[in-house]
């Protein structure tokens, strides 16, 4: 019996040669047209690629996860950029901040487009997003709306309501478990559906696509299997699947990532896409006028002629764009962050010393109180340079060729930011590997995600950085002090530490974090 790699190899080659031969004298132009115009700068290095299918079988049948053997490889080669080539489309994986800013910067006109693969076609409802659709109209169209209505600073200011209520809904939760005797907190969980619970608030008006749990208190099973399902397109968006470089051979969904992701986006929309018809059908008859979240302001821009700008296809779409954007850098942030603090009781010491310096024992904490809680944001910022959420940033793709750290960049080439890499990266953190926050204070400068010089990659920058990131730091920040304010953690009974091993197939904690909580506040505070 052929090896699975091999067997794999014969059927990829047979299928990429009738598909190069339909196209070969076009490919071979454009080749040699940038070949012969810089025939004097090489390709960034990489490994020996086969004859058609490049490094195609290197990703196939391998038990480590393809970003772990992309940044294995980058470490065995001693470079910050590599060039990796599956079937025709060159990979360009970057993990320095110089490098970095050199593309996202200096060269932003150029890496600012997306490619077209399986997983962003269905999370963007066929390319009607900001996120994630090529640079052009589309894209501008939905970066106008979403600039001017949904991330300007009005709108942030309108949402600080919806934003405290869920903060106080999950100190609310986590107390009533403690009074019941439930001192055992699920923390993966609790986050996470307060990331949801915010979005869903934000962004549909309701906390609650049922009535949630039995008790009032924690999600139901419709929150639960919606958050799940986002997390699974999350995991699944830009997975390295054969066919996004071979298009051919997605009928045969060989990695059975479509099935997956249809399935996810099928569920996700059966819960938001009733709510959101419903809405319409509001605005259509007059009966609102007034925006009260996000897709109120969507439903509500016209242009020029008084029509509303966007169908309900591109509302939906955009909403859920919106959701996948919120829901998890600060869930998976403060779960980190939590674990990491627990296991050194003199960082969470001196976190929860500030909290109760700056705002006390009597009240909770405010989004007012952040920008004097320094220490709290750089525990949060730690968490973001060593535990990213995900090993690459969403692809750029060249509309041109570049040169780029002296290497040549085809046009057409995939550039992935590693926010592994470059948070990890010994040439620029000092004991890469450790949880210290104090490397992110320095003398009159304010502590934040957002980070302009790319050491750590947190928000991006350029035109495709994240327009909602004074949303995702509130978020971030509201959801750790609270949960340090509120409660005294430590690890469940019979353990002397948290595991922080990381998950073999992606970036989270391997195991869900669970600790014991104790509240230290009055009773009376968590009630208001």
């Amino acid at each position: 019996m052929l090896d699975s790699t091999l067997l794999l190899a014969f059927i990829l080659g047979f299928f990429i040669l009738a598909f190069i031969m339909k196209r070969k004298e076009t490919m071979k132009t454009v080749l040699m047209s940038s070949y012969t115009k810089n025939l004097h700068i090489p390709l960034p290095p990489g490994p020996v690629s086969w004859p058609l299918i490049g490094n195609l079988p290197e990703i196939v049948g391998k038990k480590q996860p393809v970003y772990r053997w992309i940044h294995s490889l980058m470490k065995e080669l001693n470079t910050d950029i590599a060039c990796i080539r599956f079937a025709s489309t060159y990979v360009i994986p970057i993990t320095s901040p110089r490098i970095a800013r050199a593309i996202l910067k200096k060269q932003d006109s150029i890496f600012a487009s997306r490619p077209l693969t399986m997983g962003t076609e269905y999370s963007s409802g066929g390319y009607l997003t900001i996120a994630v659709t090529p640079q052009g109209e589309q894209w501008k169209k939905m970066r106008r709306v979403v600039a001017s209505h949904v991330t300007s600073q009005k709108s942030f200011e309108l949402m600080h309501n919806k934003r405290t209520e869920e903060a106080d809904y999950l100190v609310r939760c986590i107390n009533n478990n403690c009074v019941k005797n439930q001192s055992v907190i699920d923390l993966r969980l609790a986050v996470r559906q307060y990331s949801g619970n915010v979005a869903r608030k934000m962004l549909l008006g309701v906390r609650h696509f049922g009535k949630g749990s039995e008790d009032g208190y924690g999600p139901g099973f419709e929150e639960i299997e919606h958050l799940d399902s986002l997390f699974t397109v999350l995991t699944h968006l830009y997975a390295f699947v054969l066919s996004d470089y071979v298009p051919c051979l997605r009928f045969l969904d060989l990695e059975g990532h479509e099935k997956i992701l249809s399935g996810a986006m099928k569920t996700v929309s059966k819960y938001s896409d009733r709510l959101i018809d419903e809405r319409i059908l509001k605005w259509r008859d007059e009966k609102m006028k007034e925006p009260q979240d996000f897709l109120d302001m969507l439903i509500s821009v016209k242009d020029c002629n008084g029509n509303p700008t966007l169908s309900d296809e591109e509302i939906k779409a955009q909403i859920t764009d919106l959701m996948l954007a919120t829901v998890d850098n600060p869930s998976n942030a403060a779960e980190w962050a939590m674990a990491e603090m627990i296991n050194e009781p003199s960082i969470m010491q001196k976190a929860v010393e500030e909290i109760d310096r700056v705002v006390g024992k009597d009240r909770l904490v405010l989004e007012s109180d952040l920008p004097n809680l320094s220490y709290v944001k750089a525990c949060a910022r730690e968490a973001f340079r060593l535990h990213p959420v995900a090993p690459f940033n969403l692809p750029h793709m060249s509309t041109a060729d570049a040169v780029v750290d002296g290497y040549f960049i085809p046009k057409g080439s995939h550039v992935l930011i590693s926010r592994m890499g470059i948070g990890r990266n010994p040439n620029v953190w000092e004991k890469p590997l450790k949880f210290d926050p104090e490397r992110h204070l320095k003398a009159n400068i304010n502590v934040e995600l957002h980070d302009p010089d790319l050491n750590i990659i947190s928000f991006s920058t350029g035109r495709r950085g994240c327009m909602g990131a004074n949303i995702g730091s509130a978020m971030t920040y509201m959801l750790l002090a609270r949960l340090i304010q509120g409660f005294s953690w430590s690890p469940v009974p019979g353990e002397s530490k948290i595991d922080v091993s990381e998950g073999k197939s992606d970036l989270f904690m391997a195991k869900p974090l669970h600790a014991v909580a104790t509240p230290r506040l009055a009773p009376q505070v968590y009630s208001i």
